[in-house]
């Protein structure tokens, strides 16, 4: 009798979790790690907020905003070590403007848009090759890849979550205020996870992992060790 592997066709990790979880970062390193591909589902939905700003559409308008998402041309430069990797929006470097804070908010309020992510599903299951793919967002799990051999959900407290945020913002030069970002981090929260369409949860058969207090390489150690030996 022959021996099933460990992995069916074109194996995925899928992470998952709330804004400044650290999902990015880990699933970078651990891309990097595997040598697999990596997906940023969340620049997916950046980009079409930043496209249709661009376009001077309507955020409010969702059969506009799915026609932005429809002809969108969204492409990764990936970067050796885990770095975050270049993307492209329609030709456009946008990796900078995809990180503004503005930029997550109309990310997330078009995300509600049951026609936006519809138009986004294939494009984001055109990502899965081989050898295999690393896809972080807050659906992964639970919509985009449900059969993925291997599911993680991060999770970690808001104000830790908001002090990273604030860090990496300062970093950049862009000023902002600790008790701003968690405020728009909590209601990001409720707004996620309170959606009618692919809400923010974790899969039934995801590992949740805290992050609170713990560095990325003792993150990215605990995920490797849940890949099959």
């Amino acid at each position: 009798m022959s021996s099933v592997p460990p992995f069916p066709v074109v194996p995925v990790l899928t992470i998952d979790g709330p804004s400044g979880s650290g999902k990015g970062t880990i699933s970078r390193h651990v891309a990097d790690a595997l040598g697999w591909h990596y997906l940023d589902s969340g620049a997916l939905y950046r980009a079409v907020g930043l496209a249709a700003a661009w376009e001077g559409v309507d955020l409010a308008d969702e059969a506009d905003v799915e026609g932005c998402a429809r002809r969108i041309h969204i492409r990764f430069v990936t970067a050796p070590d885990g770095a975050e990797p270049r993307v492209l929006v329609n030709g456009t470097d946008a990796t900078d403007a995809l990180r503004l804070e503005t930029t997550g908010a109309a990310a997330s309020a078009i995300a509600a848009m049951p026609t936006v992510r519809a138009a986004l599903v294939d494009l984001q299951k055109s990502f899965r090759q081989a050898p295999g793919l690393v896809a972080d967002g807050r659906d992964m799990g639970t919509v985009i890849f449900p059969d993925a051999a291997i599911k993680v959900f991060l999770t970690a407290s808001a104000l830790e979550r908001a002090q990273r945020r604030h860090n990496q913002l300062k970093e950049k030069g862009v000023s902002v205020t600790l008790d701003g970002l968690l405020g728009e981090i909590v209601a990001r929260d409720e707004r996620d996870a309170n959606r009618a369409v692919a809400p923010l949860k974790p899969a039934p058969d995801a590992v949740v992992i805290d992050t609170t207090g713990t560095g990325i390489d003792a993150v990215v150690a605990q995920v490797l060790a849940l890949m099959p030996r």
